[in-house]
């Protein structure tokens, strides 16, 4: 088979037949030369199962988590929130300064670590998401545009 006729047959310029043999009982003995259908009148396949994933499943699966730590050491309860993939919203507003900055700097780490994403989102708090969450926007534009 040429070069030529196998671009007609991959882009279907050139009609194809399939050999069927169909046999007249009364004849069984004698040959019978095989009858020629054109693609179009053959039976079509049957399509494969394709995959299905309910909408429901994946909404359920995806959680945003609260939390206002009081410590440096809640630090770690937050990361391993992260690492199982789940958005996590921090409120600073009740920690001394120094531990909150603390605590960014561990989460700013941990974010970076799973390829995930952390925004300031008012004052003293914070949303940390995985690399599943994507986030559009900033806070501060929409401030701007209320201003205007």
């Amino acid at each position: 088979m040429g070069m030529k006729s196998k671009l007609k047959r991959f882009f279907e310029l050139e009609d194809e037949f399939e050999e069927v043999e169909e046999y007249d009982e009364r004849f069984v003995n004698e040959e019978i030369e095989p009858k020629r259908r054109s693609r179009s009148q053959q039976t079509k396949p049957q399509a494969a199962p394709q995959n299905v994933v309910s909408l429901q499943s994946v909404q359920k699966g995806t959680k945003v988590i609260l939390l206002e730590p009081t410590t440096y050491d809640e630090a770690q309860e937050i990361a391993d929130h992260l690492k199982n993939r789940k958005a996590v919203i921090i409120n600073l507003q009740r920690i001394s300064y120094d531990q909150a900055k603390r605590i960014v700097d561990f989460l700013s780490g941990t974010v970076y670590a799973i390829g995930g994403d952390i925004q300031k989102v008012g004052s003293n708090i914070f949303l940390c998401t995985p690399d599943n969450v994507d986030v559009s926007g900033t806070i501060t534009e929409m401030i701007q545009e209320f201003e205007a």
